[in-house]
């Protein structure tokens, strides 16, 4: 019997032995009367059984069978679903294998199991993010993603384009290695369908940056002197689109997590 249940029956008694007036038997469980009066009645045709709940040590109807949880842990271990991240492996669960279960109850019964979400990460340094901008087109943030993308284990670079206003994915374009033909299909295609943006923000990779620019000293600079242009700076150069580079990865962090959700989820489609 718990604390709450004996209080119950104490106040019930005193009820029926007339030391405890109902209002103030409603005022020390914080009851209404209404409720002191079903259970003086429960205790005094029940006993004290009455005051204990109805379902204890009773399984809920609406429990998870042991078979289900040994099928959703299965499923987990499986290669299949091992890289799934937990949101994801609950979609992926009802869509191929019918197992309808809420997230709260997948992460419940993965994390009882000793299972870590792949999303998970230690904590970190928090950077003040970077307003976005207020209009779309206005800027374009641009990078790739080597990773082993198709059921063969074997690693290309998925090139992409996100509006920093809106969050759309502009573009997408897989070759096998980061290179300059990939950001040029990407821009072709962000030129066309959307139009020329004012402005792209990538890092500092020496397709978008010579290296000879970290080379030059304060004297060359303030003579004037520059490093040229790489060939992807002089075409957008020629569209009169201004090349912004990131100085930290947490810069274009936008576009880093859209890598995390695609890694995640575009391998199944």
């Amino acid at each position: 019997m718990t604390q709450d249940e004996r209080n119950k029956l104490y106040v019930a008694r005193c009820l029926l032995d007339g030391k405890m007036t109902i209002s103030e038997a409603a005022e020390t469980l914080g009851l209404s009367e209404r409720q002191v009066k079903r259970i003086k009645k429960g205790v005094k045709e029940n006993g004290e059984s009455f005051v204990i709940h109805k379902n204890r040590d009773r399984k809920p109807s609406h429990a998870l069978t042991d078979e289900v949880r040994d099928l959703v842990v299965n499923h987990k271990q499986s290669e299949k679903y091992s890289k799934a991240n937990f949101s994801h492996f609950q979609e992926l669960l009802k869509e191929y294998e019918s197992i309808s279960l809420s997230k709260p109850s997948v992460y419940k019964i993965l994390v009882s199991n000793g299972f870590t979400s792949p999303k998970k990460h230690s904590k970190v340094k928090h950077h003040k993010r970077r307003k976005r901008k207020p209009q779309r087109g206005m800027l374009v943030i641009i990078d790739a993603s080597p990773h082993a993308w198709f059921f063969n284990n074997e690693e290309c670079s998925l090139h992409g384009a996100v509006d920093d206003a809106t969050g759309e994915i502009l573009a997408l374009f897989f070759t096998p290695n980061e290179c300059l033909e990939g950001y040029f299909r990407i821009m072709k295609t962000v030129i066309s369908n959307n139009g020329v943006p004012l402005a792209i923000y990538a890092d500092r990779h020496t397709i978008f940056r010579s290296p000879k620019t970290d080379r030059l000293s304060i004297e060359d600079e303030l003579n004037g002197k520059k490093a040229k242009n790489t060939q992807f700076g002089r075409a957008m150069a020629e569209l009169s689109i201004n090349l912004i580079w990131a100085k930290t990865a947490q810069a274009k962090g936008r576009i880093e997590r859209l890598w995390e959700t695609l890694q995640s989820r575009l391998p199944w489609n």
